[in-house]
């Protein structure tokens, strides 16, 4: 039987009671749930309100409903609607009456407010390590490699050459920006709801400071409306979320770019590979093909949680045990994803050849030929359509930049001279030395710059 049913006349309708039941998913929430209750209890017994003794017992009960959840031995039933009352209603059965006394001075409205925030911040925590593990294993290949030059591009056309690692560490530039955004939605999380009771505070003699210490928060929710009503932080994990997928999506896009025949820049490791089931030649870049599709996943989880918020009123309304399952899926997701990624990146194997071979074709030079005539005193937009010309002339005659001769430049323009062989894919990248440039002074300033902040990182926990 529910616990909170005296008020009818009548057990609830069978469907019913399976439509709004919500255990099968919010069962995740007993750990933070028991952590939460214990703390409660304690509060209750220093303020009096219940005795010590009475205190003893629910903890002791509550630790070995723990006990039963972590073996698996713990039964769910339809009725308790969800992991709160399931809990509540076990502890009753293990200890009588005394365990009817656990819920005083508590709703159930800022018992499920408190769980989700103390899943968030934990959840917060694991994502941005992961986070970290990522950079370093770009920072790891992109150390490994920091000679090595490939064509960068626009428009997925080879614009400009740049170093691999100066490529890289652009990912290392979004994934310290995701950190960034998790640990702000990790400050917001870090309000402590209970007390806030279901709407308008409890009349109780409660101790909400000694809560908020013993749960790990660094401060009170201010307005008990707000507090059981406010799944803010809920968002804006989710909106942290789908960028930092949307940076994962782009990632994994390269590599399926690069591994293909027709770039050949990388060969992603067996264990990151699977086979075709027709044809035995394939070795597809599966495992990162799922994490540019699990992308729109988790940009749905958003939308859902936005629309289902919009329209809300004051305070708290049953629409909210909606939040749980997009939340759960969407750190499911992402964590998984960061880890696998992480493994990607760990054994890929590069072919640093083509990746050379690449940057030295298809007129990547012609940005620096136009800045060579600028240094001759040249106008710019004059020199960028004199070497457009260049070009056209060169495609048509299947020339090379280096192929053509002094005359041939000389006849765009007289401000060449036989320095222009002078330019080369190296000196095109050294010429970069600008901060945040391609120059390798300038990439080995930011290596430097990324292990630092990993090494301070780390030593805080990677927190």
């Amino acid at each position: 039987m529910s616990l909170i049913r005296g008020r009818f006349h009548k057990a609830a309708d069978k469907l019913a009671a399976e439509y709004t039941a919500s255990s099968s998913v919010d069962w995740r929430l007993y750990p933070y749930d028991i952590k939460g209750s214990i703390a409660h209890v304690r509060m209750l017994a220093k303020q009096k309100i219940i005795s010590e003794k009475e205190a003893e017992m629910i903890t002791e009960g509550l630790a070995s409903i723990r006990e039963e959840m972590e073996q698996g031995k713990f039964q769910f039933r339809v009725e308790q609607e969800d992991i709160h009352m399931s809990i509540e209603a076990r502890l009753i059965e293990k200890i009588g009456e005394v365990g009817r006394k656990l819920h005083t001075a508590r709703s159930r409205n800022d018992q499920v407010a408190l769980d989700l925030r103390l899943f968030t911040k934990e959840a917060i925590s694991e994502t941005i390590t992961r986070l970290r593990k990522l950079q370093q294993a770009l920072v790891n290949l992109a150390e490994r490699n920091k000679d090595v030059t490939l064509p960068g591009y626009t428009h997925l056309q080879p614009a400009q050459p740049v170093l691999l690692a100066h490529h890289l560490l652009a990912y290392f530039e979004m994934l310290s920006r995701d950190a960034g955004r998790f640990s702000d939605c990790r400050r917001r999380a870090d309000v402590m709801p209970l007390g806030s009771g279901a709407v308008a505070g409890v009349a109780y003699n409660i101790d909400r400071d000694f809560l908020a210490s013993e749960l790990g928060f660094s401060r009170l929710s201010q307005n008990s409306i707000d507090a059981v009503s406010d799944r803010d932080f809920v968002v804006e994990y989710e909106a942290a979320a789908s960028l930092c997928m949307m940076h994962l999506s782009r990632l994994a896009e390269e590599v399926i770019l690069w591994s293909s025949a027709e770039f050949g820049f990388i060969e992603l490791d067996d264990a990151y590979a699977t086979s075709s089931s027709i044809m035995p030649q394939k070795k597809n870049p599966d495992v990162v093909e799922l994490a540019r599709g699990k992308t729109g996943r988790v940009y749905g989880r958003l939308m859902a949680m936005l629309a289902m918020m919009k329209a809300l009123p004051l305070s708290y309304d049953r629409d909210l045990q909606e939040d749980k399952e997009g939340l759960f899926d969407t750190v499911d997701t992402l964590l998984s994803t960061l880890e696998v990624i992480t493994g990607v990146i760990k054994t890929v194997k590069l072919n640093t050849e083509n990746m050379e071979r690449a940057a030295g074709r298809d007129y990547i030079l012609a940005t620096d030929l136009a800045d060579y005539l600028v240094s001759r005193g040249e106008a710019f937009r004059s020199a960028h359509n004199i070497v457009a010309r260049l070009v056209s002339y060169a495609i048509d005659r299947g020339k090379s930049f280096r192929e053509l001769s002094l005359d041939e430049y000389q006849g765009f323009s007289p401000r060449f001279g036989q320095d222009v062989y002078s330019i080369t894919v190296a000196s095109s990248v050294a010429a970069r030395d600008v901060i945040g440039g391609t120059a390798p002074s300038q990439v080995a300033r930011a290596l430097s710059r990324a292990k630092k902040l990993l090494g301070e990182v780390e030593g805080e926990g990677w927190s």
